[in-house]
């Protein structure tokens, strides 16, 4: 019989149990998977993600043909791949006769805008199923949503728990919590040993996809080298059950911590692998509720963890779709200033920037304080642009994706959104950062100097930015103190702060 459904699946959807395939027929599906130019260079995504993806999407298609599914995949260097994705979907259309396309919905707009027209544009029906890896739909978020001032995520999460029954006794938080962020705030400490992150050596699949993306892309950024990230859903599941055995139990009291030529610490870095769809966020929620009940984990760290995917990771996913397209256009701030050029390079005296986006270079990755108060605080107080700061996040990231990255970056790191997502702007001066890491030691800024040329610039940077910003920020009940102290000051010293911030930023090219 020949096929009559293509079953379309993306590059972000590589789960065997992802909706559009328990909605196929094996008898009468053929699945397609591209490999696009459009996908791969709409930004210039780091080398590693190219190969991550790539490598993932080939390994998937292998499972789909042992597991007995007809699959047509569409390699990068195909001579007849168009490179765009409603056109590939319709060149297999017209090859293969089909009377229905099924496709589970896309997480980002721009690609459900594309999937949105091909009924019209293919003349077959088109079934676009709800993304049921998630625990919540975006009909849950929006009625949660609808009618609420303030979209909190901890209120989101809290709802969230009461649904599944995660840490949850009865109606009540295990403990007596819902959040423990209070105890996952433990500054670094060199004596602690932390464990070696799982490395995979790159197989042929993987070795042919460096060697495709080496010679493609050698104008993105990063390096491909090394290159171990798991690349199946196995080798995703090895990862998480080795950071449950090895790390979770201190991740929570160091979650925030920061320490020299340690890009890792104890964090899980699963987030390449949820966001492509090799790994089950609800499959790692519940193991790792299941290490505190069985007492391999405390609670904090499990709860901690647990909050980052139950709650940030749900939250921001159903901010992005009630609020787009207009949220990717939010600039509250009016930042305007544009990308200094060290965020490619990671070359600045600023030894905390120059760790954090070397790190990223290397390892698509940083963690999330690296990126909400180490890049991100500077982009904010820096006042640089919202669209090139998003574009270098989804460039530099290989966890990146719109839907993940625009509420973080837009909302969270850059306040862009004026508070839709974060109750006050995430603003720090070097203290923080001193505190949290062990970076300031080796800068030639002197981190408790505030004003000057060897003033930490997080110091007079931070209170240029309240001083800038006073009649959008002096009455957020949040920050009132610290405008507070900043009418308290003499008027020469604010001087002396604005003088040393806009000679800094005068710099910044």
């Amino acid at each position: 019989m020949p096929p009559s459904q293509l079953c379309v699946i993306l590059g972000d959807q590589l789960s065997i149990d992802i909706s559009s395939l328990k909605s196929a027929d094996r008898q009468k599906s053929i699945i397609l998977l591209a490999e696009l130019l459009d996908e791969t260079s709409y930004v210039k995504h780091h080398k590693k993600k190219i190969v991550l993806v790539l490598s993932a999407m080939r390994h998937f298609a292998k499972t789909l043909q042992e597991q007995g599914w007809t699959v047509r995949y569409v390699t990068l260097d195909d001579p007849e791949n168009t490179h765009n994705f409603t056109d590939e979907v319709a060149r297999a259309v017209a090859d293969l006769g089909i009377d229905e396309i099924i496709i589970t919905q896309a997480g980002e707009y721009r690609v459900q805008q594309q999937i949105d027209s091909w009924q019209t544009e293919m003349g077959c029906a088109v079934r676009c199923l709800q993304d049921d890896r998630f625990f919540a739909t975006l009909d849950d978020f929006a009625h949660w949503a609808d009618g609420r001032k303030q979209l909190r995520m901890e209120y989101f999460y809290r709802s969230m728990r009461l649904k599944y029954n995660v840490l949850m006794e009865a109606e009540h938080p295990v403990g007596g919590q819902w959040n423990y962020d209070h105890d996952n705030r433990k500054a670094p400490d060199r004596t602690i040993s932390i464990p070696p992150h799982l490395q995979f050596t790159p197989d042929d699949i993987t070795s042919d996809v460096i060697t495709l993306v080496s010679n493609r892309f050698a104008d993105h950024f990063g390096d491909i080298d090394p290159f171990f990230l798991a690349v199946t859903a196995e080798q995703a599941e090895q990862v998480l059950h080795h950071f449950i055995a090895e790390r979770l139990v201190n991740f929570g009291q160091f979650q925030d911590a920061m320490l020299t030529d340690e890009p890792f610490m104890f964090h899980a870095h699963i987030g390449f692998y949820l966001n492509c769809g090799l790994l089950s966020p609800i499959n790692a929620v519940r193991q790792a509720e299941r290490a505190y009940f069985e007492a391999n984990a405390p609670l904090n760290a499990v709860e901690g963890f647990i909050r980052q995917i139950l709650g940030w990771r749900e939250y921001v996913r159903g901010l992005y779709w009630y609020h787009m397209p207009d949220y990717k256009s939010l600039n509250f701030l009016s930042a305007e200033r544009d990308l200094p050029a060290f965020f490619w390079h990671g070359q600045t005296d600023m030894f905390c920037l120059s760790q954090t986006i070397g790190q990223t270079k290397t390892y698509a990755y940083a963690h999330h304080i690296q990126r909400l108060m180490v890049i991100g605080n500077f982009a904010l107080l820096a006042g640089l642009s919202p669209e090139q700061v998003n574009e270098w996040f989804m460039i530099v990231y290989a966890d990146a994706y719109e839907w993940v990255e625009l509420p973080n970056v837009s909302g969270m790191v850059l306040y862009a959104d004026g508070g839709i997502m974060a109750s006050k702007p995430y603003a720090a001066g070097g203290s923080y950062i001193d505190r949290m890491s062990d970076y300031c030691r080796s800068c030639r800024y002197k981190v408790k100097q505030k004003t000057g040329e060897d003033a930490c610039p997080f110091n007079y940077l931070y209170w240029h930015f309240l001083d800038k910003h006073g009649a959008l920020l002096s009455q957020n009940p949040r920050i009132g103190m610290m405008y507070r102290t900043w009418s308290k000051m003499a008027e020469e010293r604010k001087n002396e702060i604005r003088n040393s911030a806009n000679h800094f930023l005068n710099k910044l090219i």
